[in-house]
């Protein structure tokens, strides 16, 4: 059994900036998330969408505290000397203000790009390891199977404490095992009911130091004073849990046989979602009245999550941060 890890400080609460917001709101988006008191935004990378540095830079360049996560950059789709270049740029130029999300990237979408390897896992174990090396300002490790910067120096790196943490966003315990090994946390990226935080804690393994790692959630949100407008608000969020490759997800919760059953039972996501119990909603998402969505983020919080991020569901996400906002820990 691994040791358990030391328990984080206070946490913190993000919020998403979603991939389908129109260009003209991404600014005003971060700004308002700023003033409302959120600690953290972060910057959705999908293939055919936005590029994660290029909307962190901006977000960055328009903001004044608020940290800056990109989730997640696919370790095929660019050099890791190159992406560390960039990430050391904006550690520099925004000191302790980034948190860069490594992934192995959505299949299909690696493999339409035409970056899918045949070992997803080592490159990623490869790229991680290269990429904190040269943030470091240490010379590349040495050639691998992937990835190859043997020598490589970075002129300009940020000062220690402004080295940008390394988390990865991936699923599966292996892939778990491995952020623990070579990255500093992780980010979970779907629906992260406060049992999968567990179980994804046990995964990384032993903790290498005394810090806590940090353990970054997703999840689809909505806050209203009826909670039952709150809860049919977010369904749309949870259409994709009970897809094969979910296991990993779905294996914790209690009441995974059921879920299972019932998403054998729809024809599709939509009528899954729309169908599930409400007490399943309440685990898998934050929703509900401030109250009730404050009390869920303090779940996530004492499985261990050190960042609980809000995606706004809804077809108006800048006009629901308002709305969001009522769940901070200081708000009434």
């Amino acid at each position: 059994m691994p040791e358990p890890h030391t328990q984080p400080a206070r946490g913190r609460v993000g919020v998403l900036l979603p991939r389908d917001l129109p260009a003209r709101d991404v600014l005003p988006y971060a700004r308002r998330a700023e003033e409302l008191g959120f600690e953290q935004i972060w910057a959705v990378e999908d293939l055919g969408w936005r590029g994660g540095i290029a909307q962190a830079a901006s977000v960055l360049a328009s903001t004044t505290d608020i940290t800056v996560g990109i989730g997640i950059l696919p370790a095929g789709a660019r050099n890791v000397c190159f992406t560390a270049m960039e990430l050391a740029t904006l550690a520099q130029l925004h000191p302790g203000r980034l948190i860069a999300g490594i992934g192995h990237g959505m299949p299909d979408w690696m493999r339409q790009a035409g970056n899918w390897p045949a070992s997803p896992l080592t490159l990623l174990k490869e790229y991680t390891t290269a990429l904190r090396r040269l943030l470091r300002g240490e010379p590349g490790p040495a050639n691998g199977r992937y990835v190859r910067c043997e020598g490589v120096v970075l002129t300009e790196t940020p000062a220690a404490e402004a080295i940008p943490p390394v988390v990865l966003g991936v699923r599966g315990p292996r892939s778990q095992q491995a952020a623990g090994e070579v990255a500093d946390g992780l980010l979970l990226a779907e629906p992260a009911a406060p049992a999968y935080v567990t179980a994804s804690l046990h995964h990384l393994g032993p903790a290498p130091t005394a810090r806590h790692p940090e353990i970054v959630t997703y999840d689809a949100a909505a806050v209203d004073d009826d909670e039952e407008a709150a809860l049919a608000r977010v369904r749309a969020g949870l259409e994709a849990i009970g897809e094969p490759d979910w296991a990993a997800h779905i294996d914790p919760l209690p009441f995974a046989a059921e879920l299972r059953a019932h998403r054998a039972a729809c024809p599709d996501g939509r009528t899954f979602a729309r169908t599930m119990p409400a007490a399943w909603i309440r685990e898998l998402s934050i929703a509900g009245t401030p109250g009730q969505a404050r009390a869920a983020i303090g779940a996530r919080h004492a499985a261990g999550a050190t960042s609980v991020v809000l995606a706004p569901a809804g077809p108006d996400a800048l006009a629901s941060l308002d709305s969001l906002a009522r769940a901070l820990p200081h708000r009434p």
